[in-house]
């Protein structure tokens, strides 16, 4: 059964953009395991969920739908107007890289968790290990 136009506005309107359930999966984490970073620092392209500055590390937690997880299946694509959901979502797909090369070119090491990565603890103390090996704290 199809949402009518106010549920699906209801719908999106509660879409969060900070502090989600899987960016605070990834802080609770990181923050245990002794990492210290900054949130949403918006001096940098992209505005990246957490910064590790003295590192120069920017991480981003990409929900597996809104970013187009390739390969994951939290990622279809919705049957009902697809030419604005294909427009929509190839956009964020190409502002995701712009920001990521843009990051690259600064200087940055830009890392992007996907949302169902965060289920998955070993992939998390990987992630802890890839920012440690980038520098101090």
């Amino acid at each position: 059964m199809s949402e009518t136009p106010e549920q699906r506005s209801h719908t999106m309107r509660a879409v969060r953009s900070r502090d989600t359930g899987p960016e605070m999966i990834v802080r609770r984490f990181l923050h245990a395991a002794g990492l210290r970073y900054r949130l949403h620092d918006r001096r940098l392209p992209g505005v990246p969920d957490l910064v590790f500055p003295s590192r120069r590390v920017a991480l981003f937690v990409h929900g597996c739908f809104w970013h187009q997880h390739p390969g994951c299946e939290a990622a279809a694509r919705p049957k009902s107007r697809p030419d604005y959901w294909n427009r929509k979502l190839d956009g964020n797909v190409a502002r995701d890289a712009r920001h990521l090369a843009e990051l690259a070119a600064a200087g940055w090491t830009a890392l992007v968790v996907w949302e169902c990565e965060t289920r998955d603890p070993q992939r998390l103390a990987a992630l802890a290990a890839r920012i440690r090996e980038k520098g101090r704290t």
